[in-house]
């Protein structure tokens, strides 16, 4: 697949750079595949359109993974924790930087190229919510890049579609929980001409067996965000139930566990949108964002959601 076919229009005002004041008011646009029918309701409607569907969610915390440094200025982004005080991040400006060198809290130890660094961390992090480039807003309340239902740590980033679930809300589903640790896959942008020479470095997840128990014996199972679908299709593929994985979705993949998808608005030219075009299929996924911009959607991490039956 071309990476051009993931491109679209999208007008910078519809970037959304707040989150609402009630997780639950977020717009869904709900496209069902066997009808072709859309439908545009509420979040808090989320329930009635599910059914009696198995709600996998991704329950990783994102870790205060940003910290700024001085002399250049800067700043390390970490993205995975690979060892007693060692962590794998990404570091900038990288070409003034050098390995040996103590950089405030961190101490670089080895360049891994395209801006990735082994590094030695003091202590815990303790840096800023590593909120997305595209958002030029600071954020009042750290929390709000949190899931309510996330409790293991180990991201760079907020799974985002579960961003829109309420305690209430999340009560009056049927849920299961996986765990994938966001690192740098889920958001680095595709920079080759074809998805096929874009590589994935791996991001680690774990399943208890007793929720893979039930997932897998599920009559009917929504995937809550683009990460559990990767576990959850990795898991159908017969991997361990803790590990890494690097299961590339792309039109053409072949789903066996996930038959229901609700996803935020991605950016183009990404992994996520591939997998969304692969879920829901590329044309019919061009069709729904040209919707939700003429909708007037709010698109990206705080944005609205969009659900695929």
């Amino acid at each position: 697949m071309h990476v051009a076919e993931l491109d679209y229009e999208l007008p910078p005002e519809l970037i959304a750079q707040r989150p609402l004041e009630r997780r639950d008011e977020s717009r869904l646009l709900v496209h069902d595949r066997t009808t072709g029918d859309v439908r545009h309701r509420r979040f808090g409607d989320l329930p009635e359109e599910l059914g009696e569907a198995l709600v996998v969610v991704n329950d990783t915390r994102v870790v205060p993974a940003r910290i700024p440094i001085e002399r250049p200025s800067g700043e390390v982004l970490l993205l995975e924790r690979v060892g007693d005080g060692l962590w794998e991040g990404l570091a900038r400006p990288t070409r003034r930087l050098r390995a040996g060198r103590r950089y405030g809290p961190v101490e670089l130890v080895e360049h891994l190229g395209e801006g990735r660094w082994l590094l030695r961390l003091d202590g815990e992090p303790a840096g800023e919510v590593p909120l997305p480039p595209y958002i030029g807003v600071p954020l009042d309340d750290p929390e709000r890049y949190q899931t309510v239902y996330a409790r293991e740590v180990g991201s760079a980033a907020a799974p985002t579609a579960g961003l829109h679930f309420t305690p209430e809300l999340l009560g009056s589903l049927d849920v299961e929980r996986v765990t994938l640790h966001v690192g740098l896959d889920t958001f680095r942008p595709v920079s080759v001409d074809t998805l096929e020479e874009h590589e994935l470095h791996g991001e680690r997840y774990e399943v208890a067996e007793s929720a893979w128990e039930r997932i897998r014996a599920a009559e009917r199972v929504a995937a809550v965000g683009t990460t559990s679908v990767r576990v959850l299709e990795t898991l159908a593929r017969g991997a361990p139930l803790a590990g890494r994985t690097s299961l590339f979705v792309t039109p053409g993949f072949e789903f066996r566990r996930v038959d229901a998808l609700l996803t935020n608005f991605h950016l183009p030219r990404s992994t996520l949108l591939a997998l969304v075009m692969a879920f829901a299929g590329v044309e019919e996924t061009r069709r729904l964002y040209r919707l939700a911009v003429e909708e007037g959607y709010r698109f990206y991490s705080f944005g609205d959601a969009m659900l695929v039956l």
